[in-house]
């Protein structure tokens, strides 16, 4: 098993996605150093003042900075209209439907690896990025597999992504931690060195979620619900600015207050007090279906797979560094069953499972959480 960036030692011409922060400066260091022929592009979603925009102009002097250092070709390309109706119109569709989106992961599959690699990034040998993940090429296919930081890991944001699209993907920064990203960014003496990494959903920007979501959803006030007592303790102003397992942003006194359940059809949320409540705790997870990136375990060989037609796995239902053990299985109705070994919080539908091999190295794939 090896890394497919340290197995191919040709010189490629390669697409190089660049952000302005440090991730994707030292992935063209590394690249550069390397000796390949790297084209530099920055993927503009959102025009002038527009929603979305992400500082676009400060993110582009920084690009551009990069490109004279190692006098590379750079090109700032749109991306606009695509992501606006593929990416904020799931998002706020998912949110209105009482469900918690993943817009980060839409972007890559449909944005960086969809509509780029169809419009420019099929020009070159491969598309690079600054993830913290791996392309591993084992028996003769590639995988997603797992960074060594895991608090950085961004397989889970990678999830959806297609084996066509794997297949086309370096991700320099693959064996590297964020300390390590950061020393080599010093070396290199990148302007970017020491940049504050950007936070919170890629779409927004500097724009409050919250904000966001009523300039667009408005409001509607509705009660608060103490769930075992069916007592109305507070007011809220729409349920789709809330999530199961949310704690923080209620506005409510004598916490902790977890949301626990929603009713969309009277705009009624739910909540639970106490940090140890069991009702925002569960051990199953239904999914009406799930995307393979490499092959299906239950149809290969080389799986887990016990005498119940369980499958051994681990996985996650939210960007951590802590990974969950389980087993997976196919139920009557065509969907899936994941059963964890232990208690896991915020079982939000909407929300991706997304799954591994048992020693957590190797992403085989996601799918929606459809209820708890």
């Amino acid at each position: 098993m090896m890394t497919m960036e340290k197995a191919n030692d040709k010189k490629m011409k390669i697409a190089v996605l660049v952000s302005g922060g440090v991730d994707s400066a030292v992935t063209v260091d590394r690249l550069y150093s390397q000796g390949h022929d790297l084209h530099l592009f920055y993927i503009r979603i959102g025009m002038d003042n527009d929603e979305g925009d992400c500082s676009a102009e400060e993110d582009i002097e920084m690009c551009t900075l990069i490109a004279r250092k190692y006098g590379l070709p750079f090109k700032v390309v749109s991306l606009h209209e695509e992501y606006w109706e593929y990416v904020m119109s799931y998002a706020l569709r998912t949110v209105k439907e009482g469900l918690t989106p993943h817009p980060d992961m839409m972007c890559n599959k449909i944005i960086k690896f969809g509509f780029f690699e169809e419009r420019w990034g099929h020009e070159f040998d491969k598309t690079a990025t600054g993830h913290y993940a791996k392309v591993v090429e084992k028996d003769g296919k590639y995988w997603l597999g797992t960074a060594p930081d895991a608090v950085k890991d961004q397989t889970d944001f990678l999830a959806q992504i297609s084996y066509e699209q794997l297949s086309h993907i370096l991700f320099p920064l693959g064996d590297m931690t964020k300390e390590e990203v950061r020393e080599a960014a010093r070396k290199a003496s990148l302007p970017n060195a020491s940049r504050k990494d950007s936070q919170g959903i890629c779409f927004l920007g500097k724009i409050d979620y919250s904000d966001f979501l009523e300039r667009h959803l408005g409001t509607q006030k509705g009660p608060v619900i103490e769930i075992e007592t069916g007592k109305k303790i507070g007011e809220h102003k729409g349920y789709w600015f809330y999530t199961i397992g949310q704690r923080k942003g209620l506005g409510l006194g004598g916490g902790p207050w977890f949301v626990v359940r929603k009713n969309i059809r009277d705009n009624v949320v739910y909540v639970s007090h106490g940090y140890d409540t069991r009702l925002q705790y569960g051990k199953e997870i239904h999914m009406d279906e799930l995307h393979w990136i490499t092959e299906n375990p239950f149809l290969s060989d080389g799986y887990e797979i016990n005498e119940d037609g369980e499958l051994k796995i681990s996985f996650k239902t939210r960007h951590t560094p802590e990974f969950f053990e389980g087993v997976l299985r196919h139920t009557d109705d065509g969907g899936y069953l994941l059963k964890s070994t232990r208690e896991v919080q915020g079982i939000a539908p909407g929300q991706y499972a997304v799954i591994y091999t048992p020693d957590r190295r190797i992403c085989l794939g996601s799918g929606m959480i459809s209820k708890p």
